[in-house]
């Protein structure tokens, strides 16, 4: 009999290791993937532009809203056609909601889905089936592919590749866009979230190692750096990467080749997503129910409070969306 995690009856640190990481796997058998004959390069949408971006400050408190769509809202994503992707890790769906914050969709995907990612199609991490789905930006089920590891976590898009971390054999795979398996590595302990910087390497949060894996864009292991406790979430700034350190309370900033740490940001407590805005990082702080701002030198520009237990954070032209896993709602803010 599965067990189903129950948020409200575990500790912060429960949570960490237990909200993405998911519970008790489930093998189940994939579905038979419908191939597209043309592929296109899949990336994930530019958020908005430096002309136009909106300063985290001056956005209207007043325009904030919590939307209900269901227990066990976990991870977000924004499409090429600005509108917003939530895993529902315990009903098995995700929820597709308007640029806006509106709900337009629900639809089916395997079992524990955790990780996502959007560009012209949307791609779902099954954390207990060990597969990625694919869906078309009318919720349409295109495929359904084995992701070459355990645990499927995490997703990256780059070009025509999608990056998978497989937290459960410590292992970053690759697949093509019509889902036709190319190569695994491994990286560290529970790798928990990817990156792409500037140069085109791909960047790895090992959380139960306490490090951070970079690799080549064939999937080479270029150099292994020790960070703080508990790193959860990892974003590109140009070459340099930002890792959020769970148990530390702290973002770190690393030098690019060396991986030498060069800043080091006090946030909220249990800072776990890391998501970039136009100049502006966001990070969601599990712990203290908030969501920080800062910039590229490390000054934190305002936080703001959220639902209960956020793991992840985007933004769009709209503010900033939290899925808060403790309260069954996305934030905007």
């Amino acid at each position: 009999m599965k067990r189903k995690f129950q948020i409200a009856e575990v500790s912060r640190r429960a949570l960490m290791l237990a909200a993405v990481a998911l519970v008790s796997p489930a093998a189940l058998s994939a579905q038979t993937a419908t191939q597209e004959k043309t592929i296109a390069p899949e990336t994930s949408p530019t958020v908005i532009s430096g002309e136009t971006q909106v300063e985290p400050a001056a956005i209207d408190s007043s325009a904030s809203t919590d939307v209900g769509i269901g227990a066990g809202p976990t991870n977000i994503a924004s499409d090429a056609s600005g509108n917003l992707w939530v895993t529902l890790q315990f009903s098995n769906v995700v929820i597709k909601m308007g640029g806006g914050g509106d709900v337009i969709g629900k639809y089916r995907v395997g079992n524990n889905p955790t990780g996502i990612v959007a560009g012209n199609n949307v791609w779902v991490a099954n954390n207990d089936d060990n597969t990625v789905s694919k869906l078309g930006l009318d919720g349409l089920l295109l495929g359904t592919y084995k992701s070459g590891g355990e645990g499927p976590t995490a997703l990256l898009l780059s070009g025509k590749l999608v990056w998978v971390a497989n937290e459960r054999s410590h292992t970053v795979t690759r697949m093509t866009i019509d889902g036709t398996f190319v190569g695994s590595t491994t990286v560290g302990k529970r790798p928990t979230a990817l990156t792409l910087d500037a140069a085109g390497n791909v960047w790895v949060a090992n959380n139960n190692s306490n490090t951070v894996t970079k690799l080549s864009p064939a999937g080479e292991v270029l150099g292994t750096y020790t960070v703080g406790r508990g790193p959860f979430g990892v974003v590109a700034v140009g070459t340099d990467v930002f890792v959020s350190c769970f148990f530390d309370g702290i973002v770190l900033r690393l030098n690019g080749s060396t991986g030498e740490v060069v800043n080091k940001i006090a946030v909220g407590d249990g800072p776990s997503g890391l998501a970039s805005y136009g100049k502006y990082y966001l990070v969601a702080n599990n712990g203290s129910n908030t969501v920080t701002v800062f910039t590229e030198d490390g000054t934190v520009v305002t936080t703001l409070r959220v639902g209960r237990s956020p793991l992840y954070v985007t933004a769009n032209a709209y503010g900033y969306w939290i899925p808060n896993t403790g309260s069954g709602t996305v934030s905007r803010r």
